[in-house]
């Protein structure tokens, strides 16, 4: 797909982090961008700086959903390109003892799902809901294709840490389903791709202690860092942008397989 003026996009979790960087680099093409998000502040400010439209998007909301596509298409037309990189995480043991009394908890029921509502689900909703926007398109090219879609899972899909179980479960969950999704679209001209990154310096990741920062960085093995955002991006757009690539899960990691933390 040719990436300029004529293509509209819409990137969930576009206020920061990895949907930041995606944002900023389709806008770069000229594609008009829409940005999904609850950080309206930032979302605005993105927003501004590249000249799109930011819409407050909860991605656990059908109506909130469907509020913001209205939104984004009122603005730049039906959106050729979808990248998914709304989400969250937590880290909770899934049956525990307390360190000061010994007793014994489990995973709350409610985090978990809490989890998987957000990073599996949102991730279809908004799927679904754009490719059946995408199926009102005339195809871009002589094959037939209407649209792309890119997804974000995580390593952690395949190779997930202690404390990680929704979050694992929830990215394996993306992992699973985009093969099927991209065999669905495929009479549609409809791609479906996902990014498996490793660890990458996004906010989620400034929170973290120093120590615990250049111990992780110092896992990969080459380069010894942790991922920028903006490599994201490039992978995001390659994917968006050679049309032979469909239904593939690639990892974005530094070639890191981590010990058990």
């Amino acid at each position: 797909m040719k990436l300029d003026h004529t293509v509209s996009a819409v990137v969930t979790g576009g206020a920061s982090g990895l949907g930041a960087a995606t944002a900023r680099a389709l806008a770069a093409k000229g594609v008009k961008v829409a940005l999904f998000d609850l950080q309206k502040d930032k979302g605005e400010a993105l927003a501004a700086e590249i000249g799109g439209v930011f819409c407050e998007v909860n991605v656990t909301s059908d109506e909130s959903v469907d509020a913001g596509f209205a939104r984004a298409r009122a603005a730049h037309g039906q959106e050729r390109v979808l990248v998914n990189c709304a989400g969250t995480a937590n880290a909770i043991k899934t049956a525990s003892r307390s360190k000061e009394d010994g007793t014994v908890k489990h995973f709350p029921l409610d985090a978990f799902n809490r989890i998987i509502q957000i990073n599996l689900v949102g991730t279809f909703r908004c799927i679904a809901k754009s490719a059946a926007g995408m199926l009102t398109l005339e195809p871009c090219d002589e094959f037939g294709e209407r649209g792309a879609i890119v997804n974000t899972a995580s390593v952690a899909a395949e190779d997930g840490q202690i404390g990680q179980a929704a979050y694992s479960a929830s990215k394996a969950g993306v992992v699973g389903m985009t093969l099927p999704i991209a065999r669905d679209l495929m009479n549609e001209g409809i791609r479906v791709n996902t990014i498996l990154p490793g660890i990458f310096d996004t906010p989620l990741m400034a929170a973290a202690p120093e120590n615990l920062r250049a111990a992780l960085a110092a896992s990969v093995p080459f380069p010894k860092r942790f991922g920028m955002p903006d490599e994201y991006a490039k992978v995001a757009l390659c994917m968006i942008e050679t049309s032979y690539l469909n239904g593939e899960d690639v990892r974005l990691d530094g070639a890191i397989r981590m010990a058990p933390r």
